[in-house]
């Protein structure tokens, strides 16, 4: 096979089959708090990430959604703690999820902005009102009181 005739085929497969790819982060503080945000343009309080870009890994991804959405820098590689299918955006949406507890925060977000409304660190226990049932979910898969689910 040619490598322009393999170009085509992949591209050809790309299109039909397209992913999307999407990553999430839970970062905890030193009290063992978590990270939230909620957006301005959806209901509910969630773990700060989003899209990865062509040509972008995931951690890059997830450091760059990390300093758009709380002004958070990572001081050593994420835990990688897995992968979801994520049905409610598409059945071909996927979201990595990490876990980091080695992180600085550069700066304050200057709220509210564009993206987002409000963030700040919760206590597993006392999670805000409007905490989805899939970030939930995910914290409770993270202290091991559930069992993991491959969807979010």
């Amino acid at each position: 096979m040619s490598r322009l005739s393999s170009r085509v085929i992949l591209g050809f497969g790309r299109i039909r089959r397209g992913m999307t790819l999407g990553v999430r982060a839970a970062v905890f503080d030193a009290r063992e708090r978590v990270f939230l945000v909620r957006h301005s343009y959806i209901r509910g309080w969630y773990l700060p990430g989003g899209g990865v870009e062509p040509g972008e890994t995931l951690v890059d991804a997830l450091g760059r959604e990390l300093r758009e959405e709380g002004g958070i820098a990572l001081d050593g590689p994420p835990q990688l703690f897995g992968v979801y299918l994520n049905r409610d955006a598409s059945r071909r949406d996927h979201v990595a999820l990490f876990v980091s507890r080695a992180w600085r925060q550069e700066t304050s977000p200057r709220l509210p902005n564009l993206e987002i409304v409000e963030c700040g660190f919760f206590a597993p226990g006392s999670l805000p009102e409007g905490t989805t049932t899939a970030t939930r979910r995910r914290l409770a898969e993270i202290r091991r009181e559930v069992a993991i689910s491959p969807e979010w």
